[in-house]
């Protein structure tokens, strides 16, 4: 598949109907995390933004989803997970149901096999297109990461780049969440960013 149709491949993913996705925060150690899901599994993870309004306001309007207290409890659990995780313990998400109807088979791929990157652990893009059978693929494997609607359970975090530098992240803070969340693994990267000040405060 070339460059080109992965990228078109990732714009024409069809959300779900409202009335079938439903959202919910949990309070984290970072702030407050979100969860989107539906009966096929978690549609988006949301990480904090610069407000719990905001992170709600950005994780209905990207799932068009629709606010509920009533976890399934696989959801209650996840999220459960990520506050474990922030408050520094090692979680396994690897176990975790994923609603992947939105995604092209490429980009299950490279999410399949980033989830055998384990808590500690990290690796690169050009790993990954090996991993996955398709060596020249690092650079698209990029862009893949850069639209991870699952980010911690799908760790893209994990992913450095070929230096061992730590390349981007497309959540709020960038880098320094990145950094962050490397540091609370105990898997910090050569020039990483410096944490942003008051970040999370």
């Amino acid at each position: 598949m070339s460059f080109g149709a992965i990228l078109a491949g990732m714009t024409r993913d069809a959300g779900p109907d409202r009335a079938e996705a439903h959202f919910h925060l949990f309070d984290t150690a970072i702030g407050a995390c979100g969860l989107a899901w539906t009966d096929a599994g978690i549609i988006s993870v949301q990480l904090p933004e610069a407000s719990e309004a905001a992170t709600e306001a950005r994780l209905g309007r990207t799932c068009a989803a629709a606010w509920t207290d009533a976890l399934p409890r696989d959801i209650a659990a996840c999220g459960e997970g990520m506050q474990r995780y922030f408050s520094g313990e090692a979680v396994d998400f690897s176990d975790v149901t994923l609603d992947t109807r939105r995604i092209n088979a490429f980009r299950a791929s490279v999410y399949d096999a980033l989830r055998k990157v384990m808590w500690g652990e990290t690796t690169s893009y050009g790993a990954l297109a090996r991993d996955i059978g398709d060596p020249g693929a690092a650079r698209a494997i990029g862009a893949v990461m850069g639209k991870n609607p699952w980010p911690l359970v799908v760790p893209c975090h994990r992913v450095l780049a070929a230096s061992g530098k730590i390349g981007g992240f497309s959540a709020f803070g960038g880098r320094a969440t990145k950094r962050l969340m490397l540091q609370l693994e105990k898997c910090d990267a050569d020039g990483a960013a410096p944490m942003l000040p008051g970040l999370f405060d």
